[in-house]
């Protein structure tokens, strides 16, 4: 991912890229939100196919499958930043999950603030309501 998209204050929106994402995906998969259990505050939005699914229940830690590597990713695995599994919640039509989670390590993101430190979830930034176009961080997520 560029500097720009991820520390900019642009709004570059990239419309096509789930499509994008999904042609270049072998599995078949479905959206995933990861919530903090406690705050309730939004973390992640990932995908899951069926081994992740499985994974996540076995070893109660929050799983993925990556549509850009197109592999199994168990979040923190390899960081230290791990999502503890608490509830997983299934919606109405059964074709996207909820990942109620507890953080372990310093935060879910890869993306790092100015304290030197992985942000806490990947939802830092607003965009404004006015122009549609500006962004801004959310104070304390620099």
């Amino acid at each position: 991912m560029s500097q720009e998209i991820e520390e900019g204050l642009k709004f570059k929106f990239d419309f096509k890229k789930l499509r994008k994402a999904l042609a270049q995906c072998q599995s078949d998969v479905v959206p995933v939100v990861a919530q903090d259990y406690d705050t309730r505050e939004v973390l992640i939005v990932a995908y899951v196919n069926e081994l992740a699914l499985e994974t996540a229940l076995k070893e109660r830690m929050a799983t993925f499958w990556s549509t850009s590597r197109n592999e199994l990713w168990i979040k923190g695995k390899s960081s230290g930043d791990y999502l503890e599994l608490v509830e997983v919640r299934v919606n109405c039509e059964q074709n996207s999950l909820l990942y109620l989670v507890r953080q372990g390590g310093e935060g879910a993101c890869h993306t790092i603030g100015k304290d030197g430190k992985p942000r806490r979830g990947c939802y830092y930034r607003t965009l404004s309501l006015d122009d549609g176009e500006s962004l801004a961080f959310v104070p304390g997520m620099e």
